[in-house]
């Protein structure tokens, strides 16, 4: 993707590491449990942990592993 958002936030994980984050449940289960964005840390983040605003961002292989949990599907 041409001018891909590497992340808002530099508290949140590299954009690159997205793809992986998402298949380590531990990770995903931790941002949960704090209701933090893993990208940009925002608030009020869906079951693969990512806010509205970065769930609207990702490409199309990110947006597979993040409908997994979404669908109750852990990785």
């Amino acid at each position: 993707m041409i001018g891909q958002v590497e992340r808002l936030n530099p508290e949140g994980i590299p954009r690159q590491e997205l793809k992986w984050v998402l298949t380590q449940e531990r990770m995903v289960r931790e941002a949960r449990r704090m209701d933090s964005c893993l990208m940009c840390k925002a608030d009020r983040i869906n079951e693969a942990a990512l806010c509205q605003v970065c769930w609207a961002l990702l490409d199309d292989d990110e947006l597979r592993a993040a409908t997994r949990w979404t669908m109750g599907v852990a990785p």
